[in-house]
Order: C-alpha cells, then structure tokens, then sequence
C-alpha cells in the first residue's frame, strides 16, 4: 500500500516547527516577549505548545509511515532503527559544545566540530542500503553512551535528556503499540499512562522528601532524575529535568492521541465526520484538561496528565481548522510555505540547535572596545539588526523572524531539488 500525505498535517508541522525556530532564537534572551517564553512554572504559554504539538503531530504521522499493520522483524528494525537514529541526534547536541581537539579555538576549531557534526548527522539521515543504517546508529548510540558514562573527563556531565530524545523514545513506544494493539487497547493504553502518572506525582511518598509535591527539586519526577541521571540532566535547573525520565510518561500518551486522530483521518470515514469528531473530542479534552488543572497543574516541565489533555485538544482543534480550510474547502494556495517546513523538520531542528553554537565560536574584535572581543552571532545581531530598532522586544524578534527568513530559502532550496531529510 501507497503511503499517504496529508497536506494540512505538514502545514501544522511546519507552523510548529516555525514556532519553535522563533522561541528558540530570539536575538537577545534578556528582550523576549512573554508569550515566547515558557511559563515559569505552572500555566502555559503559546511557546508550551511547541514540543507536545509536535510529538502530537509525530503520533498523527504514525499510521500515515506505517500504512500496513503487519509486525515482524523487518518493521520492528525500521522503528528501531528510526527511534534510535532521533535519539542519538539529539544526544549528540548535547556533546557537540563538550568536543576539545588540542586546545584548539576559533574559526579553525569550530570547523572542526562543525565537520563531526555534518559526518554525523549524515550517517544518521542518509538512506543508506541494505542493515548499514542499523550498525551505523548503534555504532554511533554505543559510542555516544560510552564517552558520557565511560569516566572521561570532558563528557562526565553531558546531559542525557533532550527534546529529541524523547521524540526517539515515545515514537518508539507508539508505534510498536500501533502494531500491537487496536484503538480501544490504544486508548486504554493512553488514560493509563495518564491516571498512573497522576498517582505517583500526587499519591506516592517521595524519599528523602516526604510528602508528595509538585515543587521544582523536591517532586517524584525530580527524585527519579537525581537518583538515575545524577550528573547528565539539564544544566540550567541540575536538580530535575524538564525531558527527564518519568514525564516522558505522559509524553507517550501525548504521541497516543495524535495516533488516534491520526487512524481516524486515515480511515475511510467522510471527511465532514472526521470534523465533527475531532472537534468534539478536542473540546472535551481541552476542557477536562482545565478541569483537571484545579488539582493537577497544567505544567509543561513536569508534563502533568492536566497538561497532556490541554494541549492534545488545542492541538486537536488546530489541526481541524487545517484539515477544514486544506482538505475540505480545498483553499491551498497559501500552504507552500509552511509545506517546505513540514516536510524537512529534523534538518531544522538539528541544525538550528549547531549553527548559533558555531557562530558563537567565532570571535571578532569589539567595535565598541578594541581590547575586547565579540562572537560573530551577537555581532551580527546587534550591527546588522538591533541597531535599526528602538524597541530591543522588537530587535529581538525581529532577529529570530530572520533566522527564519534564512531557513524558509534553504528550505525552499531543498524542496525545489526534492531534498527530504529523513531518520
């Protein structure tokens, strides 16, 4: 069987993966405008939509990339394969600042870490034939966990966790419980992981702490953390994580509900009754979200069972509106641009996570100090953008729209000559 593609679904990946590339490269962090913050701790932004919308989306693609449900050995490999080839992208951002080469610096040093990291990343895009994508990610996760645990000195605090990681591991889970499993045990398998998550956040006694609590560095999901990746969580917050080990959790019921709708748009179901039934489930889930919230905080960090319904049903809502306009009343003309996006999603995401590291590598003299020194990202952003705004708020988003602007040509490039990058 043919695989499908769903134009509205590769324009709200691209919409969420434009998102996400404004959020995570403001010109200046200390000049953001709050709703492209996240939340400080409770509540949720539109910047706290990005990451569930797009594990949401990779629940939706899952019966779209797996158009048969036949379970051997050969799709088993492929989700392997796929989920690992995710995982250890995003690992390997994580050590790309750790890399040291002779005490190198500069221009020269950042070429070199900037050519590990394109060797790397095509072993894990490229389409190689035959089990060479199998051995090359092993190869690659092997290694990877071997110089983070195996006593060197410049990896011993690499953090483990990550937004790709977690994207590699509930893909993973998902889709073996696609194959498995039919859409009532997929729901199940979803209010499941909801409720048990809800019991031990809320009902189970934290060692060394006492009660349960949702407190930053003192929750059953910060406890877990410290006691299995002590040394290798997020170097902001060092006590918890906010990708850590037990709200990845939730985040597989998260990719669950996008799996539901995504067999519901994959069915032979009328399109007119695949609009009713999505609306109506994303405001039920989007309500009992704000319900549950009175008891269990809607909290992007600790992926609270609260939140997980919120966001699925905005998400839901979202993508119903782009299925109405896209798929139903067949007003299209506008799509291209977000298509470009959706469809090449993990080059952006990699990539943007390299480039402002490999900028700031590069240092320049100070115009403003000829004693000092100044990397080539800020130089850029304060002589080439924020020196034409009042506002440094508008500075600052105006040099994220930039960097988006430089995507969307490269994008558009890569579309034109029918470049797709893949895991």
């Amino acid at each position: 069987m043919q695989k499908k593609r769903l134009i509205s679904l590769d324009v709200f990946r691209g919409l969420t993966i434009i998102l996400m590339t404004i959020v995570n490269n403001p010109g200046d962090w200390g000049s953001v405008y709050p709703p492209l913050l996240h939340a400080e701790w409770h509540g949720c932004t539109p910047t706290d939509l990005v990451f569930p919308f797009f594990i949401f989306i990779v629940g939706v693609s899952v019966s779209f990339a797996i158009p048969e449900k036949i379970w051997n050995a050969g799709t088993f490999e492929k989700i392997l394969v796929r989920s690992l080839r995710i995982f250890c992208l995003g690992l390997f951002l994580n050590f790309f600042s750790k890399i040291n080469l002779f005490g190198w610096e500069g221009i020269p040093f950042a070429v070199v870490r900037l050519l590990i990291t394109i060797a790397v990343s095509y072993a894990l895009m490229a389409d190689f034939k035959g089990r060479t994508k199998l051995y090359l990610v092993l190869l690659i996760f092997f290694c990877l966990l071997l110089l983070a645990f195996g006593g060197f000195e410049d990896f011993k605090n690499v953090r483990i966790p990550g937004v790709l990681q977690r994207i590699g591991i509930v893909y993973f889970i998902t889709s073996v419980l696609y194959l498995l499993t039919g859409f009532r045990g997929q729901v199940a398998a979803a209010a499941l992981l909801l409720i048990f998550y809800w019991i031990l956040m809320t009902q189970v006694q934290i060692p060394g702490f006492g009660a349960p609590n949702l407190n930053k560095a003192t929750n059953m999901a910060a406890w877990v953390d410290n006691a299995l990746l002590e040394g290798h969580m997020y170097v902001v917050s060092k006590t918890w994580d906010p990708e850590g080990i037990l709200s990845t959790i939730p985040a597989i019921a998260s990719c669950i509900i996008g799996l539901l709708i995504g067999q519901l748009l994959n069915s032979n179901v009328p399109k007119l009754k695949k609009l009713q039934y999505m609306a109506g489930l994303g405001v039920v889930l989007l309500l009992a979200g704000i319900l549950w919230d009175k008891s269990f905080p809607i909290n992007k960090p600790l992926w609270t069972s609260s939140y997980v319904l919120f966001v699925s049903g905005l998400a839901i809502l979202c993508l119903n509106v782009l299925y109405w306009l896209i798929e139903v009343l067949n007003l299209n003309k506008w799509t291209p641009f977000f298509v470009i996006w959706g469809v090449n999603p993990m080059i952006v995401f990699f990539y943007s996570g390299v480039i402002p590291r490999v900028l700031g590598m590069i240092k320049l003299t100070n115009p403003e100090d000829a004693t000092g020194q100044i990397n080539l990202q800020a130089y850029l952003y304060q002589y080439g953008i924020a020196r034409f705004f009042e506002n440094p708020m508008n500075a600052s988003l105006a040099g994220a729209l930039t960097y988006v602007l430089i995507w969307t040509l490269i994008l558009w490039i890569f579309y034109k000559n029918k470049l797709i990058f893949k895991v």
